[in-house]
């Protein structure tokens, strides 16, 4: 009853189990101990059952070979005692003693190693950690239910064997700290950081490791009350009772103010936060119950419903129209859907006793881009999570809910990277170790690995680094007045600065072991452009045939979408095949491509389709049906792909842009406009399967359209851009993706006369009325619109970015007033309603206008706040400059 038990983290394996297991109640190994993989069947119970049946097998091998043995000695014997056998006896015992004497020592020589490995056995399940040969780096496993990864903790009590709960594996720490850890002024961040990550993070891991694990005079006694221990999604991750959130007691309902959430101070807010669990199917009725009366307006989210086929989370939201959780009637009204995030804003109504019902508004940020293992890839796309969250929440509401699937580790992540950036803003320094031990005090575990908590240094830095390069599309006016006009030296060297930044990204060379294995290389085009392993695009293997799973190509994400886009060189002779092998394979219908076929006298691309009738590639047959001049800038050819083997075809539209000069960029951006917009609805057509786009490496033009597609989107969505961030994400997709960055001082260098333009031009060159308007000192197509109306058509890029039937799928879901409340209400009589209940203005419900009302406002909101189509395209093109 003293031997150590084992610790089994699964709950679908049918083994024994052990009872709750909290941190708190005994450290369980020694300080910085990796945990590693066991082996269920050499457990000690397993033991109990092999022994046995070997020594039952080695009585039996004995019982077997000792009969004959002994029949053999006593026949010796005899023959050599017998009289008047006197010739040949000791010949014959000679021969039947030996192999008696082998046998024998052969039995022994087995029951000698079989005790041997017994002791050894009991030896090693003595250690505080069973060590395997395959070790996982102490941080490895988050907050997660992990099947295979045992460990031992001697102070735990006799076992009880029958549990239903997970639990999350925490990982052994040192129970104190030994060492201080003092805040960083941010100008030393970067070195500190390139510090603690060298010898793969050890500095990281030993700061992680010396942080205090909770509140040593913490308790959970509601917590652990018989009738809450089944609100608890994991038995370990419980609420302190000094800082849990405490629910309005319900009557006849004994412990129901009891829900797993804390209360978390922000860095100068106190309870800015609730860190919660993801709620089970038993506790939703809590949790928006909680979100009710704690006045939260802001939920945010940090795990998918399932990871690994396990539950992390139950669906608390109706995907459309109305649910109820007990008091609570909680309706979908909008849901935009994002590359990293999804919005959905909540209509939330509660049955008072009275029968009134108030309404408010509350709105989800769920982040989707958490990989199920380790931490995000980059943090850009947390800290845009995070700058969305501090745009969304109100200033009047109550505290941020932030929940993961145990309401700690991602959870804690979250909250030390806002609180840190708060400070870094106001103090000029951090103090992540300070911090973290501080909200401990408030919920025990919060950061759950040293992966987590390098990953809160990393998007720190990489904030401090680059800052906030968002721009509103109000203020592009004067962004490009700046850059077409002289700089002083200060803003300069600002922009070579940043354009320096850009252009030192490390090239991840170790990422791309597979384009470098000498039978692909002479698949590259150009050898500094190789696809990273960890986003290329794989073929099938074909059968017998090695390496036939690789071409250069990449995918690429899109503003709502992963992986909306392919971006890949211009195909070699003998790379046709793959090239239309993933076409297929992978079931795009469009293909953008933006470079001659030979430029400067030079193989750019190989001609991988027929100029008439059909040609075959491999399984291949290429047909083409149509080839149409759209106007001076690009074609548009209709070809059938078919797969000779299965007999099935497939249309593909083929976009070739020819408005790219051999040496610099386009001087207008309407022909770029036109061939994006022409794509956008090819895509609504075939469905939202990846678009190829390539040039001659893959690289410079096609980086350059992708982030234009990306930045025209986010303009169409939210009437932001951001140039920088977008090229370096797709830097750290592809190498040397947008080859040159160019600010406003190399811009007259290509653009050495800005065009002239007039109401007349296809473009406008006005406002989204059609009418031309002033020009500005060295922006000539930047222009002051007015409110009046005109009848003449829009402009190639008004169609672009404001008809709606361009957007690939709804921002809006409108959903009917939910049963109880006045339908034909207006925003302001809403409003009107939660005014009388002692609201604030805006907080009780009202429809929110999406992406069309920041339009319309850009449109039409007065002097400076729109750029014509042309000059929008041509700022950016300039911006995002290739050779």
């Amino acid at each position: 009853g003293n031997h150590p038990l084992w610790y089994v983290a699964d709950q679908s394996t049918k083994w024994p189990r052990i009872p709750e297991v909290s941190e708190h109640k005994g450290d369980c190994s020694n300080a910085g101990a990796d945990v590693t993989l066991g082996i269920l069947s050499s457990s000690w119970d397993d033991l109990h059952t092999v022994i046995p049946l070997t020594l039952h097998t080695v009585c039996s091998v004995l019982r077997v070979t000792m009969v004959p043995v002994l029949f053999l000695i006593v026949t010796s014997s005899a023959n050599v005692t017998s009289p008047g056998n006197n010739t040949g006896g000791g010949v014959f015992s000679n021969q039947t003693i030996l192999p008696t004497v082998l046998v024998l020592s052969l039995l022994m020589l087995i029951v000698a190693l079989l005790t041997c490995y017994c002791l050894r056995f009991r030896n090693q399940r003595k250690a505080d950690i069973t060590t395997v040969d395959k070790k996982i780096p102490n941080g490895i496993v988050e907050e997660q239910v992990i099947d295979t990864i045992l460990f031992r903790c001697t102070s735990l009590p006799n076992p009880v064997w029958p549990i239903e709960q997970q639990t999350v594996v925490l990982l052994p720490r040192s129970p104190s700290a030994t060492k201080t850890y003092f805040p960083i002024p941010v100008e030393n961040l970067e070195e500190e950081c390139r510090i603690r990550s060298a010898d793969d993070g050890k500095l990281f891991r030993e700061e992680y490791n010396s942080l205090p694990g909770g509140n040593p005079q913490g308790s959970y006694e509601e917590a652990n009350k018989e009738d809450n221990k089944e609100k608890n999604r994991y038995p370990n991750i419980l609420p302190y009772d000094h800082s849990r959130v405490v629910l309005a007691q319900i009557d006849a309902i004994p412990h129901s103010d009891y829900v797993n959430a804390s209360y978390i101070d922000g860095y100068r807010d106190k309870n800015k936060f609730i860190a919660a669990q993801g709620p089970k199917q038993e506790s939703v009725s809590d949790f928006w119950r909680m979100i009710w009366e704690q006045k939260s307006a802001t939920i945010v989210m940090l795990t998918n419903l399932k990871e690994r086929k396990e539950d992390k989370c139950y669906q608390y939201w109706p995907d459309q129209g109305c649910w109820t959780y007990g008091n609570v009637r909680v309706a979908v009204e909008d849901i935009t859907v994002l590359v990293d995030y999804t919005i959905r804003k909540f209509c939330v109504q509660y049955q008072a006793c009275d029968g009134s019902k108030t309404p408010r508004l509350v709105t989800q940020l769920h982040f989707t881009s958490w990989p199920d293992f380790g931490v995000p890839f980059s943090p850009i796309g947390m800290l845009k999570f995070l700058k969305k969250v501090k745009q969304v929440n109100p200033s009047y509401g109550g505290p941020i809910v932030v929940h993961c699937s145990a309401g700690v580790g991602r959870t804690g992540t979250f909250i030390v990277i806002d609180a840190m950036i708060d400070m870094m803003h106001t103090e000029q320094k951090i103090d992540v170790f300070g911090f973290v031990s501080r909200i401990r005090d408030q919920r025990s575990q919060l950061i759950q690995t040293d992966m987590q908590y390098s990953f809160i240094y990393q998007a720190i830095l990489e904030y401090y680094l680059y800052g906030d390069t968002e721009l509103d599309v109000s203020s592009l006016e004067g962004h490009l007045h700046k850059l077409h006009n002289t700089c002083t030296p200060h803003d300069r060297l600002g922009l070579e600065e940043e354009f320096k930044k850009l252009t030192n990204m490390r090239i991840m060379k170790e990422n791309m072991r597979t384009g470098n294995l000498p039978a692909n290389m002479k698949k590259n085009r150009v050898l500094q452009i190789i696809p990273y392993d960890f986003n290329r695009v794989i073929l099938s293997m074909r059968r017998g045939q090695e390496f036939t799973d690789y071409i250069n190509a990449s995918f690429i994400d899109g503003y709502r979408q992963k992986d909306y886009f392919i971006a890949t060189q211009g195909p070699l002779p003998h790379t046709v095949d793959d090239f239309w092998r993933m076409v297929w394979e992978w079931k795009c219908h469009s293909i953008v491509m933006l470079t001659e076929l030979q430029e400067r006298e030079q193989d750019k691309c190989f001609q991988y389709w027929p100029t008439e009738n059909s040609v075959k590639y491999g399984d291949y047959s290429v047909e083409i049906k149509s080839d149409t001049q759209c106007d001076d800038t690009f074609s548009l050819r209709d070809l059938v792909l078919s797969y000779d083997p299965e007999k099935e075809t497939r249309l593909i539209r083929h976009f070739h842009f020819h408005g790219w000069p051999e040496i610099g960029i386009p001087t207008e951006g309407k022909g770029m406009i036109d061939i994006i917009a022409a794509v956008q609805k090819q895509q609504q057509q075939s469905g939202n399967h990846p678009i190829v786009v390539h040039c001659s490496a893959g690289a410079g033009r096609t980086g350059t359209f992708i982030a234009l597609s990306n930045i025209l989107e986010r303009v169409k969505a939210e009437g932001l851009l951001d140039v920088f961030q977008t090229v370096k994400s797709l830097r750290m997709q592809r190498p040397h993706m947008v080859q040159t960055v160019r600010g406003g001082l190399l811009i007259p260098r290509r653009m050495p006369s800005p065009p002239s333009l007039t109401s007349s031009e296809a473009d406008g060159g006005g406002d989204s009325q059609g009418r031309s308007g002033p020009r500005r000192p060295g922006s000539a197509s930047c222009v002051i619109p007015s409110n009046r109306p005109s009848a003449s058509s829009p402009s190639a890029v008004h169609s672009f970015l404001f008809d709606t039937s361009v957007v690939r799928e709804p921002l809006v879901n409108q959903v009917p007033w939910p049963p109880g409340g006045r339908k034909n209400e207006t925003v302001e009589e809403k409003a009107g309603v939660s005014e009388q209940k002692g609201w604030p203005a805006g907080w009780g419900w009202r429809r929110e206008r999406t992406h069309r009302s920041v339009l319309e406002r850009w449109r039409g909101g007065g002097p400076g706040t729109r750029v014509a189509g042309r000059g929008l395209a041509v700022a950016l093109l300039a911006c995002i400059d290739q050779p």
